[in-house]
């Protein structure tokens, strides 16, 4: 039973680094720009070292390329 848990986790982590990794190059690749003005003329140096970031933090960044506003940017 005890592997069952640890084999699940560890499948279920595989997945979300995984799923993280496709979004962050995609977002590299085509949608840096929706999510800031700015980065859209990083050199490809930078953007590979964004790269972990976005891949950890890919829920963030699909609701902002989804719309969502910031804390900050809200009325």
């Amino acid at each position: 039973m005890t592997e069952r848990i640890a084999e699940a986790l560890w499948l279920s982590l595989a997945g979300y680094c995984g799923i993280g990794l496709i979004l962050a190059c995609v977002t590299l690749l085509f949608g840096l720009k929706r999510l800031d003005a700015g980065a859209a003329d990083m050199p490809m140096g930078v953007r590979v070292l964004i790269l972990p970031g976005l891949a950890l933090l890919w829920p963030l960044v699909l609701a902002r390329l989804a719309g969502a506003k910031p804390k900050e940017d809200r009325p």
